[in-house]
């Protein structure tokens, strides 16, 4: 295994089958929407920036709440697919390793960034762009896979960050980065963040509906996702 994601644009090749499954799936749709929304607040008429935006689902309840959406994800099928959801938000081919040169510092109120910090190996550099595109005020809400649940599924030592490659249950092929929780907090300390909050969230009510064994699951184990509100440090200035 290499010690490096890379920056090939993984859901490229599955980039539809993704939409298809992810609009009312149990993980997306009634665990991760949820709670990253819930911790963004009223958006109503604050500027949204979706990094990673995928086929946008995350950025059409935004606009549907009164946000004005800016959305970037590093597959361009991705993005096709949310611009033809979301005609209302502007979207674009955007690689997180790289700047965010469009944006200016202080334009964004928020930022959304989830189930994709896994996915980038500098980590604090994509933060720190995060930080500067805030307005006082603002926050960045990050989720991520538990790492509780990533240790228990793939064993070793839970403190080593290590690149890991599976095929999830579609099908699907992956390569992404398993950290401790104390390093993710580690990098948004970095990038001059301070964390407001931290959720272990359980699914949704509707969610036993879908699939009763996994809801019954997340309700007393710590091995799905987990979701986190952080704001930038402006201390000292």
């Amino acid at each position: 295994m290499t010690d490096a994601v890379g920056r090939e644009p993984q859901y490229e090749l599955f980039a539809d089958d993704f939409a298809d499954h992810a609009g009312d799936s149990f993980h997306n749709a009634w665990y991760d929407r949820p709670a990253c929304l819930r911790l963004l607040g009223d958006v109503a008429g604050k500027a949204v920036l979706d990094a990673a935006c995928g086929p946008g689902f995350y950025a059409e309840e935004l606009v549907r709440r009164g946000a004005t959406v800016n959305g970037c994800d590093q597959s361009a099928r991705m993005v096709e697919l949310a611009r033809a959801r979301v005609p209302g938000a502007d979207f674009r081919v955007h690689d997180l390793a790289e700047p965010l040169r469009w944006l200016a510092d202080d334009s964004m109120d928020l930022v959304l960034f989830a189930l994709a910090v896994e996915y980038l190996d500098d980590r604090v550099a994509a933060l720190r762009e995060f930080r500067r595109v805030l307005r006082p005020g603002g926050a960045l809400v990050l989720s991520r896979m538990h790492p509780t649940g990533d240790w228990l599924r793939h064993g070793g030592s839970y403190f080593a960050d290590r690149v890991v490659e599976e095929v999830w249950s579609r099908g699907w092929r992956v390569r992404y980065w398993l950290s401790p929780l104390e390093r993710t907090c580690e990098e948004l300390h970095e990038a001059g963040f301070l964390i407001e909050r931290l959720r272990e969230p359980r699914p949704e009510p509707a969610a036993a509906e879908l699939d009763r064994e996994r809801y019954e699951r997340l309700q007393r184990e710590p091995t799905g996702f987990l979701a986190i509100r952080a704001i930038p440090d402006r201390r000292g200035g």
